[in-house]
């Protein structure tokens, strides 16, 4: 009778490599899942704060059509806490200094949404008029017109080649501030610079 001999013992190697790369494979595909998780989440979180932008820009809005009314501009000597106005700014606020927010005014929206604040503060040391001498001399924020900066003439004046040459009255600066407290905890706060004249 004869042996037959024994066949070699396999030693394949191609089964730990195809375990290795499942692994490798489940790990990589693991953090891809949760890479575009997260940027979900980051764009998702960008567009509720440009929602919240959009939706703040109601008190700026707001504010200047109160501001640019011409029955307006008698009131703008002292505080109006009605319609949002403070006739001074004190340099060290901020705007997460609660003083910062007194006499602030708090709109909701037509069509719903999140309540809106807004607060208005003249560039001036104090109340009264810009140029006041007594009992302290007032100080404001102005900006004069530059003549020839952006047209030859100054806008609102005369084109006629004879007409006369008068200084413009200094502008005023005021600050416009509006918050937004959304839903979801996230906050937004806009700004505007208005300059109009006294």
């Amino acid at each position: 009778m004869m042996m037959r001999p024994c066949p070699p013992r396999q030693r394949g190697i191609a089964l730990p490599v195809i375990l290795i790369m499942l692994t490798v494979m489940l790990i990589g595909s693991i953090y891809l899942l949760r890479a575009s998780t997260s940027t979900t989440l980051t764009v998702t979180n960008l567009a509720y704060d440009a929602a919240l932008s959009k939706e703040a820009d109601l008190g700026v809005h707001t504010a200047f059509d109160w501001l640019s009314q011409p029955a307006t501009k008698p009131l703008l000597v002292a505080n109006s806490a009605a319609n949002g106005y403070v006739a001074t700014m004190n340099s060290t606020w901020t705007v997460s200094t609660p003083a910062f927010w007194a006499g602030s005014v708090v709109i909701n929206p037509v069509g719903g949404g999140s309540p809106v604040e807004y607060v208005i503060h003249r560039l001036c040391n104090f109340s009264g008029t810009y140029n006041a001498t007594t009992p302290v001399a007032n100080s404001c924020m102005l900006s004069a017109a530059k003549q020839g900066v952006a047209a030859p003439t100054a806008l609102g004046s005369s084109l006629s080649q004879n007409a006369p040459v008068y200084d413009g009255q200094p502008q005023l600066h005021y600050v416009i501030t509006a918050r937004i407290f959304g839903p979801r905890g996230g906050n937004v706060v806009v700004q505007s610079v208005v300059m109009m004249g006294p």
